[in-house]
């Protein structure tokens, strides 16, 4: 039996947004079945899921907020694979990959139950 066999994988359960885009304000317009939010930069870069930013071991986040610059931007947005984006930040951070589930939670949206 080999290390893989002993874990269990949660199978993702968080459906893709339908788009995904930035408007001229630098926030981010993120589609959901029957709901368009609007996440401001600011909330997703405080809120990256990176090693960088939170602890591993504990989950306690270590990125100070102060540090972020007021006029934080995305300058590239990226695909990974088919469960997340990764994006890359003026501050010149980019190792945070925000998955569909993290970015609706994000976002304000509530899970829909499942069918």
């Amino acid at each position: 039996m080999g290390l893989l066999d002993q874990i269990q994988f949660k199978k993702a359960t968080t459906e893709p947004p339908q788009s995904i885009e930035v408007n001229d304000k630098q926030e981010f317009l993120i589609a959901w079945p029957g709901v368009l939010a609007v996440v401001p930069s600011l909330r997703l870069r405080d809120s990256c899921p990176c090693a960088g930013c939170i602890e591993e071991g504990t989950g306690k986040k270590i990125l100070d907020t102060a540090s972020i610059p007021a006029d934080i931007r995305p300058l590239e947005v990226r695909a990974v694979g088919s469960y997340a984006v990764q994006i890359q930040w003026s501050d010149g951070h980019g190792s945070g990959i925000y998955s569909w589930e993290t970015l609706r939670r994000l976002s304000g949206v509530d899970e829909q139950p499942a069918g």
